[in-house]
């Protein structure tokens, strides 16, 4: 499919070069011509010199027939205003905006734009980091009512089933860690010694959950 990037900064650059790997069709819009030299001599998307909030712009960039677009460059207002013209008026809903302000990236996820807020991110990195509980959320959803956990699970669960698991503590485990690659479990899979453990659960059962799988198994 077509995407359309806006910022050709860090960010843009290694998306726009992902993307092209997958054979995907990509163009990039930036203001500055020198700053396409990130995507290197090998890249075959287009390069467009403007802003992404430009009409002309856009069309130029092949907006009309684009699934996607992502707006990465330094400025939040330019990402917000690229992201709400593309929507509203090419009529692309699979957009996404870079915001650094995490207060405004709350409101923009509350009018339905898809946001990354770039202190949040790497606050709840770091947080994961310091807190080996893991009570900070790998993923949560825009309404805060789900989130995606790696979550601190007591040795005694080790030789118990993902289905002994999810069973017991009324969760779902979409994917585990393990010997440095993801993996889909099937019920059938053993958890082991040194895996990580990654639930999908509700908020408001996070400490009931965190309870359950940090204590061991009962009977134990």
């Amino acid at each position: 499919m077509h995407i359309v990037i806006m910022g050709c900064g860090r960010v843009g650059s290694t998306l726009a070069r992902s993307l092209e790997k997958r054979g995907h069709s990509v163009a990039v819009i930036d203001v500055q011509p020198d700053a396409f030299r990130r995507l290197g001599p090998d890249f075959g998307g287009r390069t467009v010199k403007g802003v992404g909030f430009d009409r002309e712009v856009l069309i130029e960039s092949g907006i009309a027939e684009a699934e996607g677009f992502a707006a990465v460059s330094s400025g939040d207002n330019s990402n917000i205003l690229s992201a709400r013209v593309v929507r509203e008026t090419f009529g692309v809903h699979n957009v996404v905006a870079r915001i650094y302000d995490p207060g405004r990236a709350e409101v923009y996820e509350r009018l339905g734009i898809p946001t990354v807020a770039t202190v949040r991110w790497t606050s709840d990195q770091v947080l994961r980091r310091l807190l080996p509980a893991g009570s900070e959320p790998q993923w949560r959803d825009p309404s805060g009512s789900v989130r995606l956990l790696e979550v601190h699970v007591n040795r005694g669960w080790v030789g118990r089933t993902i289905d002994q698991i999810e069973a017991a503590s009324a969760v779902r485990v979409p994917f585990v860690f393990r010997l440095g690659a993801g993996i889909v479990p099937k019920r059938s899979t053993v958890f082991q010694d040194g895996d990580l453990l990654y639930v999908a659960v509700a908020d408001a059962r996070l400490a009931e959950v965190e309870a359950i799988l940090g204590a061991a198994p009962k009977g134990e």
